[in-house]
């Protein structure tokens, strides 16, 4: 049976249900825009651009190679090498409406993070941004001293203090400009390992260092304490610079990218440019990972917008830490295969294989 006739209901009711409904649109409409305007307290992260680390890049009115090197002979390649990044939406300064908010919920390439997580009390935009250019910084010296270090280039290396963080752990005991010699008993000339022995001496004793200060040597102590945010490790409060003695010259050249996580890319751009070999074969090549000196490849967060970023962009394969297998099993896009490495070596070992149709690692479940 029908709900309607067409006498009944009467012309009145249809004139007042057609008015109703309009008014529950109109409302809707409001509350959409108002969603719009209000801010949400989260930040959503999103796929970024990705860069060919082989290729070339815009900055200011010139174009410029991404990894340019002077002082050794360099090689063509036919592929791209391209590193991932990830674009954040929002901070406590600007926050995101309800309707971005809801939108990166309903989005699998998208994440919604409470803003105090990934803007822990305390820590301003403005300190982060200066932290995160100093992670590229540094990412960039180690991966420059990973790959000269596959390729047989000797150099010098040494860790100086940039800045003790005001009521961290080192404040007025590490001051700007120290050279850090040993921590834990341990000499140590990277940024990577310098992490490590932190993380392992803990935050319930005190952290026995060297420092150079004034070409003095001086032995000191801090207690480490855990850091605020999502991943939280011990830290020790400094901002630290890998500083190397490289017998070439080679810039890197990105703008508005910050953090560690393109090292592993930068070093397999340089190793791809100083051997003769053609890694990529044609091949568009995404990844992402932290390295060290010592070519050590470690994991990153916000792998899986890096995923789609590289699927946008046209990779078919990305080489991804090891440590990140777990968050990369069931998120992977299609058409896109994901290699795992845990070393610099493991990359280049993998990419020959791939060239030469021979056979790759995955992740355990991809």
């Amino acid at each position: 049976m029908a709900i309607f006739e067409p006498g009944d209901p009467s012309p009145l009711v249809q004139r007042r249900s057609r008015v109703v409904g309009w008014l529950m649109l109109g409302l809707s409409a409001i509350i959409a825009v108002g969603l719009t305007f209000f801010p949400a307290p989260y930040v959503i992260d999103n796929p970024g651009p990705t860069y060919d680390t082989l290729g070339s890049v815009s900055v200011g009115e010139g174009e410029f190679d991404l990894i340019s090197i002077s002082g050794a002979q360099t090689y063509d390649t036919s592929g791209e090498l391209r590193l991932t990044t990830v674009t954040r939406t929002g901070n406590p300064e600007s926050l995101p409406g309800w309707l971005d908010v809801l939108a990166g919920w309903a989005d699998p390439s998208r994440t919604v993070i409470p803003v105090s997580v990934a803007y822990p009390p305390g820590v301003t935009v403005e300190a982060s941004r200066e932290a995160a250019v100093i992670d590229m910084n540094n990412s960039q010296q180690e991966a420059i001293a990973a790959a000269l270090s596959y390729v047989g280039v000797a150099f010098t290396s040494l860790l100086t203090v940039n800045e003790a963080m005001d009521d961290g752990p080192s404040a007025g005991v590490l001051l700007p400009e120290d050279v850090i010699l040993q921590a834990g008993g341990e000499y140590v000339n990277d940024v990577t390992r310098l992490r490590e022995i932190i993380a392992e001496s803990g935050t319930q004793v005190p952290l026995p260092m060297v420092v150079e200060r004034s070409g003095e040597e001086i032995d000191l102590e801090v207690l480490p304490r855990m850091s605020e945010g999502e991943d939280r490790v011990p830290m020790i409060g400094i901002l630290v610079s890998g500083k190397y003695d490289f017998p070439l010259d080679i810039d890197i050249a990105l703008d508005n990218v910050g953090g560690p996580s393109a090292g592993a890319m930068f070093a397999l751009g340089i190793v791809e440019k100083l051997t003769s070999e053609d890694l990529t074969n044609g091949t568009v090549i995404a990844g992402t990972g932290t390295i060290s000196a010592k070519g050590e490849v470690g994991s990153i967060g916000g792998i899986r917008h890096k995923l789609h970023g590289a699927r946008n962009d046209g990779a078919t394969v990305f080489l991804a830490p090891l440590g990140n297998c777990g968050d990369v099993v069931g998120h992977i896009p299609e058409g896109l295969q994901v290699i795992p490495m845990a070393t610099l070596d493991d990359a280049i070992t993998s990419l020959e294989a791939l060239r030469d149709g021979a056979p790759v690692p995955s992740c355990p479940g991809a």
